[in-house]
């Protein structure tokens, strides 16, 4: 009987690997969004940040697809 937990998408070790990949694709990530900081003292509204949210989600998507088609080739 093999361990189920193993191939669980939800495994810890495939949890924390997930949790690298997202860390090391940070400064692409950012860099690919293009969003601007935020002057001192002022903050984003809650549209802004919704907004910002869904530009990183993209980048990040951006990101993986190009890091893994040029570690594949």
């Amino acid at each position: 009987m093999s361990d189920a937990s193993a191939q669980s998408p939800n495994s810890p070790s495939d949890l924390q690997r997930r949790y690298k990949e997202f860390l090391d694709l940070m400064p692409l990530t950012i860099t690919l969004a293009g969003l601007p900081v935020s002057e001192p003292g002022r903050y984003f509204t809650e549209e802004q940040i919704e907004t910002r949210i869904f530009a990183v989600r993209h980048a990040f998507k951006a990101a993986r697809t190009l890091v893994r088609e040029l570690i594949s080739r």
